[in-house]
């Protein structure tokens, strides 16, 4: 009895609907664990992933039951089924060149895709793709066959509504699932990833439809004289170098150290009578090191790649999301490494052991002109060795010296370390500095994970010693943002000696404070305690390679000039000035923390005037990234940068290439070293590395070099590096 009502429900429209709503179902599935290897780090997760395909399948494939003709519904079924399984499949096939999904402007942009697929495209063929279509096959073989009987009765449209509503539904239970493992999962954006894990293929397709077409619609409407009154302001905002300073560190390698998560009150803080970062104290207080105790984070809702941005481009991040997710892929910069590249014959590299679509790392950085960058398909990324959110940061700092050594000096690099991020897990063999004891796990574990940080910044440093690149670079180290929010500050109060119930706005402003340091042999170094942030790190950093930042748009100031403006914005327009804190139009002064409740009509004057300027320097930075305004500027003797000479898969055979072409010409460091490698310079304590060093020298196989010719010639060429540097 129930077999036969099976197949009279199968031989049924809604029966159709859901045989193929299965069959999408399970190749999607199989698509998530074999090709796209999404990993779940929690059974929530896991059961968002199994569960998010249904919803907008149902949805979509839905459509047939409005369709009154038996036959054509059936047929045209079939043919979205088989559209969203091409959406599907030419996701996989770009993925396994890119491991990045394929966006609406990719997918408009066919013929540069199918270029750049075209050559490889057999060779990224696998034999169980047949698997993505053999149903289709099938199922268009039962419909003619009359196996799959047609449903001629006429579906009623109230039930087609509630099967569509059901989608709905089942939509809404996905989302809501989504943001409570993981929130602002569409505002925020930083991976791609996340979406296709939490909503499925198709969701970020649409997703990514929105917001290509919003940004268009900006952009459509820019013209070049918006741009205008952004240079009216950065050339009268424009701080005149420090003569005394300007140039102190030309033709130097620049090593760029991103301190995730951590804050500047941990430089000299104690914990149960232990430094938290001895370390990173005695570099705070070296002769040879500029280092500033007022420099503030900046950053919005992008966090890190707020961070980034500023570093390196002058302009500020965007008020809601990520200038990197939204509109990184295809924004105009005049970044750090292309300026360098253009003033200096520069290389550039970035180090990072996380994925590559992380904040959309993969794309922007081609933006940015970086030649080189070695994600986590470059190191050794067993389960031992990371952490949620990559490569521990000993690890990191180890295993990149096989590329850094490679690299033709003189270099522009950066290393992105991760083990001191939220939620701040360590493994007790990762070291046994004490945890605090509060109610709060993330204060309790902060301290043990920054003092990990210190420890693998002196091992990098005692190598940059040993391989002699101390001596020929200058070392930026800085704090992207806070490690614990306000919400933890309740908790972090009491470590701090301080009593929470007397806690303000103005407390939890003032932890916004992160290292900002320049470290080289020689410099004349000393503690800053001038005002400043994030914005204002590239024309610091530029000026004193000997590169006047004048004629860059970039909206920040040197912090060793005697112009530099020490109002400091935030990105919800609230600011600091060395006398005054602002938030939300309430006065603090900095010297007592205390509210001025009575403020002076010469104050108030002057809070409106700077509040302006706050307002003022935020809606220009946003008009530049929404509008994409530097497309319309090409500053004197600087060229745009094309993203296609770039190739981040072929990392280490291009190193190789260029080396062996540049020959006794190379300064490389292991060309230097006469062809001995310099990785054996590097000592750690890494647990992980204690009996099997082999991951400081290898290179993945899916990285190693490959003996065709034709790879040879080619990846050279995509580095947009000369090889007669």
């Amino acid at each position: 009895m129930k077999l036969t009502k099976i197949k009279q429900f199968m031989a049924s429209k809604l029966g159709f609907l859901s045989l193929l709503v299965f069959l999408f179902w399970v190749k999607t599935l199989f698509g998530y664990f074999t090709d796209f290897n999404l990993a779940a780090s929690d059974p929530l997760q896991m059961a968002i992933l199994i569960f998010n395909p249904l919803a907008t399948t149902l949805l979509v494939l839905g459509i047939l039951l409005y369709i009154k003709q038996p036959i054509i519904s059936y047929w045209t079924g079939l043919v979205i089924y088989t559209a969203n399984t091409a959406l599907l499949y030419f996701s996989v096939i770009y993925y396994r060149q890119f491991t990045d999904y394929m966006t609406i402007n990719t997918i408009l942009g066919y013929s540069k895709v199918s270029a750049g697929l075209s050559k490889s495209s057999l060779a990224l063929m696998n034999w169980h793709d047949a698997l993505y279509w053999l149903d289709i096959i099938i199922l268009a073989v039962l419909i003619l066959l009359k196996v799959i009987k047609i449903d001629h009765r006429q579906f009623p449209k109230r039930w087609a509504f509630s099967i569509t509503s059901l989608a709905v539904l089942l939509f809404g239970v996905n989302l809501g699932l989504s943001e409570i493992s993981r929130p602002q999962i569409l505002s925020r954006t930083f991976d791609r990833n996340y979406i296709v894990k939490y909503l499925g293929i198709d969701t970020f397709t649409v997703y990514d439809a929105v917001k290509t077409t919003q940004n268009n619609q900006v952009r459509a409407q820019a013209e070049s004289y918006d741009l205008d009154s952004v240079l009216d302001f950065t050339k009268q905002h424009y701080a005149v170098p420090n003569a005394d300073y300007f140039g102190a560190a030309k033709g130097k390698n620049v090593i760029v150290i991103h301190l995730e998560s951590f804050q500047q009150f941990l430089i000299d803080f104690k914990f149960e009578g232990q430094e938290v970062t001895p370390f990173l104290n005695s570099l705070y207080h070296n002769q040879n090191t500029l280092a500033f105790s007022n420099f503030f984070n900046q950053v919005g809702q992008g966090k890190t790649s707020d961070a980034e941005n500023m570093l390196e481009t002058g302009v500020y991040g965007l008020p809601q999301g990520s200038v990197f997710t939204t509109l990184g892929s295809d924004n105009t910069f005049q970044a750090a490494p292309s300026i360098l590249k253009q003033n200096g014959d520069y290389t550039s590299a970035v180090f990072h052991g996380n994925v590559g679509t992380f904040w959309n790392r993969n794309n922007v950085y081609k933006n940015f002109g970086y030649n080189y960058f070695f994600d986590s398909s470059y190191f050794n990324t067993s389960p031992d060795n990371v952490l949620q959110y990559g490569l521990k940061d000993k690890l990191l700092f180890g295993q990149s010296i096989k590329y850094l050594e490679q690299l033709q000096q003189p270099f522009y690099s950066k290393f992105i370390t991760v083990t001191n991020h939220f939620p701040f897990p360590l493994l007790k063999t990762d070291g046994d500095f004490p945890r605090a004891t509060t109610e709060n796990s993330a204060v309790n574990n902060y301290f043990a994970t920054a003092h990990y940080l210190d420890q693998s910044l002196a091992e990098f440093f005692n190598y940059l010693k040993s391989s002699g690149l101390y001596d020929k670079s200058m070392i930026v180290l800085y704090g992207d943002h806070y490690g614990l929010s306000n919400s933890d500050n309740k908790a972090l109060s009491g470590v701090l000696g301080r009593d929470y119930d007397t806690w303000t706005d103005n407390d939890n402003a003032q932890l916004q404070r992160v290292p900002y340091m320049i470290h080289m042999p020689g410099l004349k170094g000393g503690i800053q305690t001038q005002y400043g942030g994030e914005i204002d790190a590239l024309p610091t950093m530029l000026h004193l390679l000997g590169i006047n930042s004048q004629n860059y748009v970039q909206f920040g100031t040197d912090l060793l000039s005697k112009q530099h403006d020490q109002v400091v914005a935030f990105r919800n327009h609230n600011f600091v000035t060395p006398e005054y804190t602002v938030l939300d139009g309430t006065i603090y002064q900095n010297q007592d923390g205390t509210e001025v409740t009575q403020p002076t009509a010469k104050l108030q004057k002057q809070v409106a005037k700077w509040q302006k300027q706050v307002n003022h320097e935020l809606s220009l930075s946003d008009s530049v990234n929404e509008k994409n305004l530097l497309r319309f500027y090409t500053p004197t003797g600087f060229k745009p940068v094309d993203p296609a000479d770039y190739n981040y898969q072929t990392g280490y055979q291009q190193l190789v290439d260029i080396e062996n072409k540049l020959g006794t010409k190379s300064t490389s460091v292991l060309s230097q070293n006469k062809g001995k490698s310099t990785v054996p310079l590097f000592k750690t304590d890494a647990p992980e590395l204690t009996d099997d060093q082999s991951s400081l020298t290898e290179i993945p196989k899916s990285k190693a070099l490959k003996d065709s010719a034709s790879t040879s010639s080619s990846s050279s060429s995509e580095s947009g590096q000369s090889t007669s540097e």
